[in-house]
């Protein structure tokens, strides 16, 4: 089994080597051998209207009414024998009719269409359904392709990937052909490999497969869904309670029989005494309880759909009240998931000259899925997005991951500007002197000036981009040794900013006594930087990255795990991890979107997933928010809790009333020679 991290340190000869491929791609014959071994498919977990059914039935408490309905029939008192059964069925009818409505909304949501991909094959193009991909196969990747299974790229043109569905990461990640000097020992390291679920932004690439489906990052995702299962907390309240009654029951039943014939002697009647008993016993089951529930749990349910929440399993409902700590991702939730230009240091032309160099050259917004390039050209003003009218793009070198910059060449009305645009560090070393609207400053102090800059930018978890320029005659193009003497015009810095609403929720959660934690796979400085702001932690270095954590012992992680607020750079491992070493002593709600959030989902508490997360993150979901907010959840805590609060005060009348009349009449029942009441009358 082929391993991302040794594949990337490998050279595409080797690389080919090990999948027994080449540039040209499989012949139809090997593509047949290989997918004797299997497709590239992953079992999706789908819930019939069957299983729904019987899962309404799955309560000690229906046990329990059924056992005292037959009791009834036994005493030929059909009345109340029928009258039980009818709570049985409008109970579970109620909660099938609400559960299966509710996964048919999330079959709804499901784009069911099958996915093809390009891929060369005995020397020719060919459009295939991705299950037919075998390892060795030859990829053709363009923008807004999903990438089928785990690549290793060996062509790339201005490739970017969208990865925020396995690692969090909310800015879009540039790759490259080239091995790699170091193996990655985590996703966001693995800069020429394409993981199955992520998605081309930009650009285009070859690459070819090394793992498909079980095999596959999504797929060993996916294997953990499998493998875990989980008991609602409300299910195990309910079916403790239920044990109890049981138990109270049977003790009862004997205790009763036994002492009226110790007591009455021969003129006990024993049949008389073995109906009282066990007609006694069942008189203290709550019997409306299901009824109850269900109808309060519905109820509930479509108050929640208002809100624009889809409950799959009623009891989640209790579920959500009862939380005790909430983990969540930053990003859509905490923060808009949408970067927006913050600050600007030096000339506002650096703005406009930055968008020159991007693919936005007048109205054409759409051109561009670069989330940085967006953020520029809405920061413009009107009069700015019509002057690059006067603009023409005449060349330019894609960003690199290895250069970390990106130019271009820029045609004005009567000149032309070579723009390069890319991190601070990368354009300092190509530009020949700083220029500033505020006046000349010798090169160190500048540089001293700039560096203390982008280090506060970064402190405050925003990302820098450096812009410079430098006119360059009348060439039509250019080459990367051009990249030289440029003048720096600025910085600009960019921010995920916080939901409006965040601070109030996270103020109402610390009201509820829901504590918040932040588990992302964001860099540190960012998840620290959002924290703070939202005020979760005092300072913004207090962030636990998923490298520290592997390094702890078990129970340095059980501490930092209960102590620590906000998880950066965490993998889906450690996700799952965090979510099981919570739950020892707290009720936990996860929210997730990813597939990489799955294992986690399945084995929180209560799993939440948001409309637009991935099918698998649905499918072990509990809740779907249609509108990805942290109020929303808050909200859905408070609904939660008033219905449990509802269902208490609902038990402890009824268990008072019942416990009142079970204890007179078992007493009476031995101070005279006949039954206080029949059977029937109880």
């Amino acid at each position: 089994m082929l391993d991302f991290s040794q594949i990337a340190t490998l050279k595409i000869e080797e690389v080919f080597s090990a999948t027994k491929s080449n540039k040209n791609g499989l012949t139809l014959k090997e593509v047949k051998d290989r997918q004797r071994e299997g497709f590239n498919e992953i079992t999706s977990h789908q819930i019939t209207a069957v299983q729904i059914l019987v899962r309404q039935f799955k309560s000690p408490f229906i046990y329990l009414l059924l056992g005292a309905a037959l009791v009834a029939f036994g005493l030929k008192e059909l009345i109340d024998g029928a009258l039980i059964v009818l709570f049985v069925l409008i109970s579970v009818s109620l909660g099938f009719y609400q559960e299966y409505r509710s996964e048919k909304a999330v079959k709804i949501l499901k784009q069911f269409s099958r996915s093809k991909v390009h891929v060369w094959r005995a020397g020719k193009i060919d459009l295939i359904e991705t299950k037919e991909l075998v390892v060795g196969d030859v990829l053709l990747l363009q923008a807004g392709d999903k990438i089928p299974a785990d690549v290793r790229f060996f062509e790339t043109r201005d490739l970017t990937v969208d990865e925020s569905t396995l690692t969090g990461e909310s800015v879009n990640i540039a790759k490259i052909a080239d091995p790699l000097a170091k193996a990655p020992t985590d996703y966001y390291q693995a800069e020429n490999i394409g993981f199955s679920g992520t998605s081309i932004l930009s650009g285009s690439a070859k690459a070819v497969v090394f793992a498909t489906g079980a095999n596959s990052t999504l797929g060993k995702i996916s294997q953990k869904v499998l493998e875990t299962t989980k008991e609602s907390n409300f299910e195990r309240g309910i079916n403790d309670f239920a044990r109890f009654v049981l138990r109270l029951v049977v003790v009862t039943m004997v205790l009763i029989f036994l002492l009226n014939i110790i007591l009455k002697g021969e003129s006990a009647k024993i049949g008389e005494l073995l109906i009282f008993s066990i007609a006694l016993a069942v008189s203290v089951i709550p019997e409306a309880l299901p009824l109850v529930t269900t109808i309060s749990f519905s109820r509930g349910a479509l108050r929640m759909a208002k809100d624009k929440v889809v409950v799959r399993r009623l009891s989640a409902i209790e579920d959500l009240g009862s939380i005790e700590v909430l983990c969540t991702d930053k990003t859509g939730t905490i923060t808009e998931n949408k970067l927006t230009v913050s600050e600007i240091f030096g000339s506002r032309q650096t703005l406009f000259w930055a968008v020159t160099a991007s693919n936005f050259l007048g109205e054409r917004e759409r051109q561009s899925n670069n989330s940085f390039d967006i953020a520029l050209w809405q920061k413009l003003a009107k009069k700015e997005k019509g002057d690059l009218g006067d603009c023409q793009k005449l060349a330019e070198i894609p960003f690199d991951p290895g250069r970390r910059l990106s130019s271009a060449l820029v045609k004005t009305k009567d000149k032309n500007f070579l723009v390069a645009k890319g991190a601070p560090e990368n354009i300092f070393k190509i530009c020949w002197s700083q220029q500033f609207s505020e006046g000349e400053k010798s090169l160190d102090e500048s540089l001293a000036e700039l560096n203390n800059w982008v280090y506060q930018q970064g402190l405050a978890g925003k990302r820098v981009l450096a812009v410079a320029i430098k006119e360059i005659g009348a060439a039509a193009k250019y080459e990367v040794k051009d990249e030289s003497e440029m003048t720096l015009l600025g910085l600009i810095s960019f921010i995920d900013p916080l939901k409006k609403d965040t601070k109030r929720a996270v103020n109402l959660a610390k009201k509820l006594g829901v504590e918040i934690k932040i588990l992302t796979g964001d860099a540190k400085e960012v998840a620290g930087a959002v924290a703070y702001q939202t005020k979760l932690i005092e300072k913004p270095s207090r962030v636990i990255t998923g490298e520290e954590l592997s390094k702890f012992s078990p129970e340095e992680f059980q501490k930092a795990v209960e102590k620590e607020k906000v998880f950066a750079r965490v993998s889906p491992e450690q996700k799952f991890k965090i979510i099981q070493t919570l739950q020892v002593k707290k009720i936990v709600g996860f929210l997730g979107e990813g597939f990489n959030d799955a294992p986690a989902l399945k084995e929180a508490n209560v799993a939440l997933a948001v409309e637009g997360a991935s099918d698998i993150a649905r499918d072990v979901s509990d809740v779907i928010l249609l509108n990805k907010s942290l109020t929303t959840i808050i909200n859905g805590i408070v609904e939660g809790r008033k219905i449990f609060a509802n269902t208490v005060k609902y038990i402890k009348s009824t268990l008072l009333s019942n416990f009142g009349n079970f204890y007179s009449i078992a007493l009476i029942s031995l101070l005279i020679d006949y039954l206080p009441m029949l059977p029937v009358q109880i």
